[in-house]
């Protein structure tokens, strides 16, 4: 769940948090709680599904094994998770309206494992889906992945949000820039906004024990969304189709490593052990 916007870079930049192996052991049980929860989320959600249904899967599975779900009661938001349908770019409310066949649903889940927030989302194909809807989850896809790769220390924020966005209108899609990417560890949201466009050598620069989320928001349509009247759902302002994903990952010696990576191998749909 992302609560950040552009306009928090530089007022944050200064806070940013570098954390050590005992936070990297934390991040690791906290992530993987998530991307559990999200693997099981493949067997429920189909037609006639309801995201109220979803939204109590998720607050169950917390409750069962004393995680905390981090969205539920968050200023003021009402539900365990966020599902995000169609043409809603992010924070979508759960509720009792069924899914249907050939929707995508973006379902982000936080859970608070020992205090520590584990933060990832996931897109989902409700039945047979549109080949227009299945490339844009999968370049979304991509644009995560190639965002991933680009971390390493020295390399910058702005080398995260160029390879995303190079690759994104590459494809003749485009990169939402009212949300970003946020640190996370002890809160739920830390320094530094991470943009999902941007230009290489610009920005912060990386750092060994710096942990954030990479969670690309990516439009077939423009990037322009607009927030309803509920405070929480941003949808499209052209009603194009959207996709999400997101993972959780820490700075390394040389590299990264992901948190929320799925323990049953599920990356992006139609879900596959193969990757």
């Amino acid at each position: 769940m992302n609560e950040f916007d552009a306009a928090t870079v530089s007022r944050r930049s200064h806070d940013i948090i570098i954390y050590g192996p005992d936070a990297f052991d934390a991040m690791r049980k906290a992530g993987q709680a998530a991307a559990d929860c999200l693997d099981k989320l493949n067997d429920i959600i189909r037609p006639g599904v309801t995201t109220a249904e979803i939204d109590a899967f998720v607050f169950n599975y917390g409750e069962e094994r004393g995680y905390l779900a981090a969205t539920l009661l968050y200023r003021g938001y009402r539900y365990s998770c966020c599902t995000s349908i169609n043409h809603v770019v992010c924070h979508g409310q759960p509720n009792d309206k069924p899914l249907k066949e050939g929707d995508i649903v973006n379902v982000d889940v936080t859970f608070v494992v020992d205090g520590w927030y584990g933060d990832s989302n996931r897109m989902y194909f409700v039945g047979e889906v549109s080949r227009k809807a299945q490339r844009l989850v999968e370049v979304t896809y991509e644009c995560l992945m190639r965002g991933i790769a680009a971390v390493k220390p020295g390399a910058t924020l702005g080398d995260i949000g160029a390879a995303i966005q190079e690759y994104a209108e590459g494809e003749r899609c485009s990169v939402v820039r009212d949300f970003c990417g946020h640190g996370v560890g002890r809160s739920f949201h830390e320094a530094p906004s991470v943009l999902h466009y941007g230009r290489r050598g610009e920005g912060t620069p990386l750092q060994p024990g710096m942990i954030f989320t990479i969670e690309p928001m990516i439009n077939l349509g423009r990037p322009h969304v607009k927030v309803l009247a509920d405070g929480w759902t941003a949808v499209t302002r052209d009603r194009s189709l959207t996709a999400q994903f997101e993972h959780t990952l820490g700075v390394t010696e040389d590299g990264c490593e992901v948190f929320t990576f799925s323990p049953a191998g599920l990356y992006h749909p139609p879900f596959s052990t193969e990757g």
